[in-house]
C-alpha cells in the first residue's frame, strides 16, 4: 500500500461488527468512513424514536467510538448504559446524539457535532437520513415488522427470511453516496446479514453508487450463523443474499475464515442454535452463481469467543486489497 496518499476506505454496515473493523482499520494510515444502517429500533434506540421522533442513534455511537481517538474515559462514557432507575437500559451516548439532534435541528448535523467532540478520525455517515423501518417476509408468508422483532425471533421456531424491505423507501445519504464514489476500497459486514447489512442496501441509491464506483468491494462473512436470521446457511449463502440485493457480480471478493473452532467452544454456541460456518468447497475464483473471489485465511481470535481477530488478523488481509 503506498504511503503517499492515503487510500479511501468505506466500511459499510451495523453493530459490532462495523465496531470490529473500524477499530482495526484505525491503526492504519487511511482515510476511513463508515456509512452506517438506520433500520435500528430495539431496546434504547427504539424507545428514543418512538418518544423523540429522532433518528436511530445506536450503530453511529458505535462507529464514532470505534474512530474516536479520545480517551478512553471519554469512550468509555459514550458506551456507558444505566443500570437503573428510570433510565435503565439507556446508552448515554444514544441519549446525547438524540439531543444534540433537537439542538442542531437534523441527525447529520448532530452526528458531525459529536465527532468534533470525540475527536473521530475519519467519518460516521448515516446511509440515509429517511426514517425508516424495517419489514420481513417469511417463507410461511408471515410479515414481521421492526428492526428488533427480526432480530430476537419470538417463537423457538421461524421459518426462513424469504425478503427484507424498507418501509417507507429511503433515498442514500449524499454523503455517504460520495464516500462510496471516491473509495478504493469498500468493506461490506462482518455483521448480521439482515438486520446490519442488508438494511444499506436497500437503501436507493446505494447499489447503484456501489456498481458505479471504481473501489473493490470486498464482503466479510461471519462466522456462525445466526438463529432466526441464518440458521441452516451455508457460506454461499451468505454471498447469494448479499448479491440479491446488490445486484450479480457486484462483489470483488468474499473473506471467509478457514480455521474451525474448538469442539468445546463450538458445543457452547451449538446450545444458542448457532453453527460454524465452514468455507466454501469449490476453491476457485468463479463458483456456482456468483463471480467473486474468495479469500481464504485464519481469522479466529483465540480465547473462549468464536469472533474474529481484527488487528492482527482480518486487518490484514483487507490491507492487503489496496
Amino acid at each position: 500500500m503506498s504511503q503517499s496518499k492515503k487510500k479511501k476506505v468505506v466500511v459499510i454496515g451495523g453493530g459490532t461488527g462495523t465496531f470490529m473493523v473500524l477499530s482495526a482499520l484505525k491503526g492504519y494510515p487511511l482515510d476511513l468512513t463508515a456509512i452506517v444502517s438506520m433500520a435500528d429500533d430495539g431496546g434504547s434506540t427504539g424507545i428514543l424514536r418512538d418518544q423523540y421522533g429522532v433518528l436511530p442513534p445506536g450503530d453511529v455511537r458505535r462507529a464514532l467510538v470505534a474512530l474516536s481517538q479520545e480517551s478512553e474515559t471519554l469512550r468509555k462514557l459514550f458506551n456507558y448504559r444505566f443500570e437503573s432507575g428510570g433510565l435503565a437500559g439507556y446508552s448515554f451516548g444514544n441519549i446525547f446524539l438524540s439531543a444534540l439532534e433537537k439542538i442542531k435541528g437534523d441527525f447529520a448535523s448532530a452526528v458531525l457535532e459529536a465527532s468534533r467532540v470525540l475527536n473521530v478520525r475519519g467519518r460516521v455517515l448515516p446511509v440515509t437520513l429517511d426514517n425508516v423501518r424495517l419489514n420481513a417476509k417469511l417463507s410461511d408468508g408471515k410479515i414481521i415488522k421492526g428492526e428488533t422483532n427480526i432480530d430476537i425471533p419470538k417463537t423457538k421456531l421461524r421459518a426462513k427470511i424469504e425478503k427484507v424491505w424498507l418501509s417507507p423507501s429511503a433515498k442514500i445519504n449524499a454523503a455517504a453516496k460520495n464516500a462510496i464514489l471516491e473509495a478504493d476500497l469498500v468493506i461490506i459486514g462482518p455483521g448480521d446479514l439482515y438486520t446490519s447489512l442488508i438494511p444499506n442496501l436497500l437503501v436507493k441509491g446505494v447499489p447503484e453508487a456501489l456498481k458505479k464506483s471504481k473501489a473493490k468491494k470486498v464482503y466479510v462473512c461471519n462466522l456462525m450463523t445466526k438463529f432466526g436470521e441464518t440458521h441452516d446457511f451455508k457460506a454461499e449463502d451468505f454471498i447469494g443474499e448479499i448479491e440479491k440485493y446488490l445486484g450479480h457480480g457486484g462483489l470483488d471478493y468474499a473473506v471467509f475464515n478457514n480455521r474451525k473452532p474448538h469442539a468445546k467452544v463450538l458445543k457452547r454456541y451449538k446450545k444458542e442454535k448457532a453453527e460454524f460456518i465452514d468455507p466454501p468447497i469449490v476453491r476457485s475464483s468463479v463458483s456456482n452463481n456468483n463471480s467473486s473471489k474468495y479469500i481464504f485465511a485464519d481469522l479466529l481470535d483465540d480465547g473462549p469467543f468464536i469472533r474474529h481477530n481484527p488487528r492482527q488478523k482480518l486487518a490484514k488481509v483487507l490491507i492487503s486489497l489496496l
